[in-house]
């Protein structure tokens, strides 16, 4: 017995304007933001304890940083290559004028600026990147300290570099949970 195949075509209608749909904005993250340079350990320091107490190792994704909590977790983006890499601040330093980071030699190396020695960079910390409530508390008051008018609902993230610095001398950034 033959079967009935039964065919359904379908048309789409064409003359009406496709509208695509609008995505809703979403809350704009307050970001500090350090851009300047970078450099990298020099082996000298493979071993040696960090300021945060752990052993240095060329061979992880860490940095150190003058203002940034022990423990941050920031991204660090290579401005000359566009390539960027994330680290977990464990030390203090770099004491070298101009300079806002110094790497790990992985670190340098996933930025690709082994050769260069020092390079500049855009160093960003997002408080909900933060491993812990009290990291992510004290990136917000360190954006709070810089900005006290902004509300991070409707602005755009911040940029250090486009306002002086304050003094935190005051502000306890060396301990983490």
């Amino acid at each position: 017995m033959p079967q009935d195949i039964a065919f359904e075509e379908t048309f789409e209608d064409t003359s009406a304007p496709v509208v695509p749909e609008i995505e809703p904005v979403t809350e704009i993250e307050p970001v500090y933001v350090h851009k300047g340079k970078a450099s990298y350990y020099a082996d000298f320091f493979h071993g040696r304890t960090t300021a945060s107490g752990e052993r240095f190792s060329q061979n992880r994704l860490t940095a150190a940083s003058r203002r940034l909590p022990l423990g941050s977790r920031v991204t660090v983006t290579n401005a000359d290559n566009g390539r960027s890499v994330e680290v977990v601040i464990n030390d203090r330093g770099p004491y070298v004028k101009g300079r806002v980071i110094d790497l790990s030699r992985k670190a340098a190396g996933e930025l690709g600026m082994i050769e260069d020695g020092v390079v500049n960079v855009r160093v960003e910390a997002r408080p909900s990147d933060q491993p812990n409530r009290s990291l992510r508390h004290r990136l917000e008051q360190m954006v709070a300290a810089l900005y006290p008018d902004r509300k991070p609902e409707t602005e755009p993230p911040v940029t250090v570099a486009e306002r002086p610095e304050p003094d935190l001398a005051d502000t306890n950034l060396s301990t983490a949970e």
